[in-house]
């Protein structure tokens, strides 16, 4: 009894030893829930909430606010907002992810003549980072790269992954090689997919009066402790409009999505948006670059809720640029993140670019 107790602890399925390995490809996003609904965002919210890696104060304190006032009040209102987004597919970030996969896997099929396989984890929500893995698992990937789709790193978000993915691994018999992309904010071809998605754009739709490049917020205490996410985001809009030759008047780096009553990176998108207003700009585009996938944040944060801000605040036509999504462009970066990370493993054998 002794010995099935500890040998039960890691995965103890039978294992081919004769089978051929692969190298796994972990694709990770944030995460969605089930479904627009409120129990179903409740649950999502539950997960996401409790991760201290999202809020970082002493966990009694946070679970009574979080399960005594936050889950109580949040989930219906967040549900509303998801119903606006909601396709007949679902989810728009878990289509849009698993449209990456697919055409990520085509374009390493063609690059690569070993084995690649590749998976889709949500950090919350479904499909799981425990369940991509154990689909790599099954399919004998013997080296794994963790690919987080956050170009620039937070704590809150690449930092929560690395927890995740050594939450399931310290359960795993055999270990494979491991390598985990922290960040890619000034990667040539991101860079470059990013100012072909601004340009395609405006060679459709015309040029704004001002471009915001919109991201994520994080509470300012996060940067003072040592976060690069700050310093990454400017980074990222700099090197963006030096390609497409956009002088600095003419594009701000702002921040959204903040939560709570503490302070928060600055400018906020909102805010800066109803001030561009009332100076008399007329024409604002937003593109949001730390979002790989279009979700509830650019769908209908940015598009929807800050679009009314500006145009009730005087301004005429407000543009959100989609994100990167499963542009040819964006697949192409991706590829050249993978072929750069995976130099070496045998299994990787490149053909050509």
């Amino acid at each position: 009894m002794l010995t099935y107790l500890i040998m039960s602890f890691y995965n103890t399925s039978s294992y081919a030893h004769d089978s051929l390995p692969t190298t796994g490809i972990l694709l990770v996003n944030l995460g969605t829930p089930d479904a627009p609904t409120p129990a179903a965002v409740r649950r999502y919210l539950g997960e996401f909430l409790a991760d201290p890696r999202i809020t970082e104060m002493p966990r009694w304190l946070w679970r009574l606010i979080l399960h005594g006032i936050i889950l109580r009040v949040r989930p219906r209102r967040a549900a509303r907002n998801y119903q606006k987004i909601w396709t007949e597919s679902g989810s728009p970030l878990l289509t849009i992810s698993q449209a990456q996969v697919q055409a990520l896997e085509q374009v390493l099929k063609a690059h690569f003549t070993g084995s690649m396989t590749v998976a889709l984890g949500m950090r919350y929500g479904n499909p799981s980072i425990a369940s991509a893995l154990e689909q790599l698992r099954q399919a004998n990937a013997r080296s794994i790269l963790i690919l987080p789709l956050y170009p620039q790193y937070s704590s809150s978000t690449t930092g929560s992954t690395f927890d995740a993915v050594a939450d399931v691994l310290k359960r795993w018999r055999w270990i494979p090689d491991l390598r985990f992309v922290s960040h890619y904010p000034d990667h040539s071809a991101y860079i470059r997919a990013l100012a072909a998605l601004i340009e395609n754009y405006w060679a459709e739709h015309g040029t704004p009066d001002q471009l915001l490049f919109s991201f994520h917020g994080i509470p300012k205490r996060f940067f003072i402790a040592g976060d690069p996410y700050h310093c990454e985001c400017h980074k990222t809009a700099r090197l963006v409009t030096e390609q497409i030759k956009l002088p600095k008047e003419k594009w701000q780096v702002v921040f959204q999505s903040r939560f709570g009553r503490e302070e928060w990176l600055k400018p906020y998108t909102d805010e800066t948006l109803k001030g561009l207003a009332q100076t008399g700009v007329k024409r604002v585009d937003i593109i949001c670059p730390g979002f790989a996938a279009d979700c509830l944040e650019t769908l209908e944060e940015i598009d929807q809720q800050n679009r009314q801000i500006f145009l009730q605040a005087g301004g005429e036509a407000f543009h959100y640029i989609p994100a990167l999504n499963e542009q040819l462009e964006h697949i192409q970066a991706l590829l050249e993140i993978v072929i750069q990370h995976t130099q070496g493993w045998v299994e990787c054998s490149q053909t050509s670019l």
